[in-house]
């Protein structure tokens, strides 16, 4: 039964991200002159926004007009969250928002991570989680299949990369507003809620008045799944059962969560007009998603230590999970989520077993397994860079990447991008390891309390959300820290490989020889694969034996 589960939450998307790669290539860059739908869209907002999206733009006017954009939507929610007390659509009084919780909130959604140090139902006014949260999930989402885009173009040769506006314009309303509507109308047909009235009062059988927290639901968790956003309406999220209440709606959850993000691989592989070449990196994406779920399902299939000696010793570890959707669906999620950036969850991650518990780091530690929608296959791109280069050293020839040389200026771009991911989390880890804003919050001491640390930031750096919720993270320090890596985290990945696919788009093409490397073989596929797996055993080995494997080896060796 579990394997069967795996295979339709797996399968599923992968079938239908074929046909969604195809119509987003034609919302996103179409090859036929417009018309139709998408022509009577792009027609309106010519007209609205007076030519704002007319121009073509190179790689820095693309890079500066969404940098522009996405501190608007800062300033914009930032503003909205520490006024939401007066504004409307408040039935139940919520009040005002503590500053560093607005700031770490506003830069969370905006980065497109929704890492929530708060509980929605308990925080929240309606007006705050719909047009301000919600509102970003889709525009922070648009944001990333806008970057996908332009980066497509500038590998395709096109010297100018497309008009920003425009591509946000139409990822928002042309990609990610139909499919989330078709989506929310199967949650609320699964049973989510999806209303306006506040929170409903009820008496139990003991007699006590209980307060039942509801809202708009469905159209929430809806585009928290689709675009990669993952932030809950409520505190728990989908391991409430009003945001996730049937099997049925675990599934269509857990589909959701990589759609959208194995499609963009499509898109990219139209618009470059290169799919044998998306044909390799989506089967190295999937052989690697594979492997971690199976990894995942494997060690939480093992009993947790601390039952040796009792009766339900030999029993999985069932700590922390929902058991109306099996003993896989927990393992499968904390995978799928922390692979695509998506965050959210439907069991305790701090609950795990040691080793499953560094399934979910490893997902986030290379950042490239499908990942964020638009932005995954971002950052797969500057290991593709990384790995072309390797290989031409190896053969003594200079680097060559779809017919243009990769030199000097790209390398240099490609490993600042690489780096900088694994400097916010060490460095993060690092000081909140050592002062009282990390050891003082920690619920568990020695290695599992240094996994929770390490957790957060590496949720936070890959703009994933999720996290070990031992750790007490509603704190000043952590909010600050935070908020300030995921900002660092989003646009320095994005704009230095639109900086590199810009370099890239002017030079000439280089005549294909018999030694040019061919990137749309089984053999392009394993040198991907082999060079996450060193470079991210380079960086990340030490803090994984400092953390989940040091845990594993410690708590085998007291419940022996």
């Amino acid at each position: 039964m579990s394997l069967l589960f795996i295979t339709i939450v797996l399968a599923i998307p992968a079938l239908l991200s074929w046909p969604v790669g195809k119509a987003m290539k034609w919302a996103m860059d179409p090859d036929e002159p417009l018309k139709g739908l998408r022509g009577g869209f792009t027609a309106f907002f010519r007209g609205v926004s007076g030519g704002l999206i007319e121009k073509e733009q190179d790689w820095k006017a693309y890079s500066l007009s969404l940098l522009l954009f996405n501190t608007v939507m800062f300033v914009v929610v930032f503003a909205i969250l520490a006024t939401q007390q007066y504004l409307p659509l408040n039935p139940d009084g919520k009040g005002a928002l503590e500053p560093s919780t607005i700031f770490n909130t506003a830069a969370s959604f905006v980065t497109n991570t929704n890492l929530q140090h708060y509980s929605g139902e308990v925080s929240m006014s309606y007006l705050s989680q719909l047009f301000a949260l919600m509102w970003l999930q889709f525009v922070s989402a648009a944001t990333g299949i806008a970057a996908l885009t332009a980066l497509s173009r500038g590998l395709s040769g096109k010297p100018k990369l497309g008009n920003f506006y425009r591509d946000l314009l139409n990822a928002a309303l042309l990609v990610l507003l139909p499919i989330a509507i078709v989506d929310a109308t199967l949650l609320v047909l699964g049973g989510v809620p999806m209303t306006f009235h506040g929170a409903a009062s009820a008496e139990t059988l003991e007699g006590v008045t209980q307060t039942i927290a509801r809202g708009p639901v469905a159209a929430f968790v809806a585009i928290k799944q689709l675009g990669t956003n993952g932030g809950g309406w409520f505190g728990p999220n989908s391991t409430h059962p009003f945001e996730n209440p049937t099997f049925f709606t675990n599934i269509v959850e857990s589909v959701d969560i990589v759609l959208l993000a194995m499609s963009s691989v499509w898109m990219f592989g139209r618009i470059t007009k290169r799919m044998r070449h998306a044909a390799v990196i989506f089967a190295a994406m999937a052989f690697m998603l594979v492997c971690l779920v199976g990894a995942a399902v494997y060690f939480e299939s093992a009993p947790t230590q601390a039952f040796t000696g009792l009766p339900v010793e030999h029993s999985m570890n069932l700590e922390g999970k929902e058991l109306r959707f099996g003993s896989s669906a927990g393992p499968l999620w904390a995978t799928i989520t922390t692979n695509t950036s998506n965050g959210s969850v439907d069991a305790m991650h701090d609950s795990l077993n040691p080793l499953t518990g560094l399934v979910p780091l490893t997902g986030m530690w290379l950042n490239t397994i499908f990942g964020g929608v638009g932005v995954g296959f971002v950052n797969m791109f500057i290991y593709i860079i990384v790995a072309v280069f390797i290989c031409g050293m190896m053969v003594g020839r200079t680097p060559e990447y779809l017919t243009k040389k990769v030199e000097t200026r790209e390398m240099k771009l490609a490993l600042l991008a690489l780096l900088v991911h694994p400097f916010l989390i060490l460095l993060g880890t690092a000081i909140f390891s050592m002062t009282p804003w990390g050891t003082a919050t920690v619920l568990n001491p020695g290695a599992h309390g240094f996994s929770e640390i390490l957790y957060e930031f590496s949720s936070a750096a890959a703009n994933n959300g999720s996290g070990f919720e031992g750790l007490g993270d509603a704190t000043v320090p952590w909010n600050v820290a935070t908020g300030l890596v995921m900002l660092l985290a989003r646009y320095i990945p994005i704009i230095l490989p639109l900086a590199i696919a810009g370099s890239l788009a002017v030079k000439k093409p280089a005549p294909v020889t018999a030694g040019t490397l061919g990137t749309d073989t089984l053999l392009f596929g394993f040198v991907i694969l082999g060079t996450i797996v060193l470079i991210g055993a380079l960086l990340f080995m030490p803090v994984a034996v400092l953390g989940p494997i040091n845990e594993y080896v410690t708590s085998a060796a007291m419940y022996k």
